[in-house]
């Protein structure tokens, strides 16, 4: 058992979100009871999430994507009103961190990413360094994108959206999690063969085509779900908490 606010600290230490230019608030976003005994951690803190860790009898939620974000509508109505209901009539707190987790070298949505995609990192790209550029852990190459393609919809259990770039092996590559199709410009200037995020955009396409670097779509939340469960587990450990990860299916 720990207090809320020693998770949160926690949390913060590890993950450090004062380095980031964030979307919304990272940390704790709803407060709960006063102790922590039991940790669920998931993607997003969807009404399906919150019921899910309430049967759980969680004390604490940690996901990726929060409740609150800049530039939203902030009445208390319809979706959200039901969300806060449920969080604050079973007094459970609910802890966001967004771009801190996706940057964590260990344990955040990138590393996991490629971690379950047999990638090692070998440096980092973009906009506050978020994109990872790395190759095989095993120093192979893929003979094509069609089998990069291939590799990933193997590992993550669903389709991939595939544009490719020029014929031949693929040997250098690029990724970050989500909805990170804006930073393929900055994947191809750093000289990447192949480029792997969630979701993509009409201009990207086009980007594949033109300048010869493969493009992969392989689902947001697909992509997404294992940073929130790494974190929650590595911080339950070291506090004596029980965990659980509930994976909410998500077509995205």
């Amino acid at each position: 058992m720990v207090t809320r606010q020693h998770l949160a600290q926690s949390f913060d230490t590890l993950l450090q979100p004062e380095r980031f230019r964030d979307y919304g608030p990272n940390g704790l976003q709803v407060e709960g009871r006063a102790e922590v005994r039991r940790l669920v951690s998931g993607v997003t803190a969807s009404k399906a999430l919150i019921e899910a860790a309430i049967a759980d009898r969680a004390d604490a939620i940690l996901v990726h994507h929060g409740l609150f974000w800049r530039g939203q509508d902030g009445r208390v109505t319809g979706w959200m009103r039901q969300r806060l209901a449920l969080l604050l009539a079973h007094d459970i707190n609910l802890y966001a961190y967004h771009l801190p987790l996706d940057a964590h070298s260990e344990l955040g949505n990138n590393a996991q990413l490629g971690r379950v995609l047999g990638l090692a990192a070998s440096g980092r790209f973009g906009e506050q360094d978020l994109g990872f550029l790395g190759a095989r852990q095993d120093g192979g190459r893929f003979p094509d994108a069609a089998a990069l393609a291939a590799h990933v919809e193997t590992a993550l259990g669903r389709a991939v959206t595939l544009v490719e770039g020029a014929a031949g092996p693929i040997e250098r590559l690029a990724w970050c999690t989500g909805g990170a199709q804006g930073y393929f410009e900055a994947a191809i200037a750093a000289g990447a063969q192949a480029f792997l995020t969630g979701e993509i955009s009409e201009p990207q396409a086009h980007y594949a085509r033109e300048c010869g670097v493969a493009f992969l779509a392989c689902g947001h939340h697909a992509t997404e779900r294992y940073g929130a469960p790494a974190v929650a587990a590595h911080v339950a450990g070291a506090l004596g908490l029980e965990h659980r990860f509930i994976d909410v299916d998500n077509p995205a």
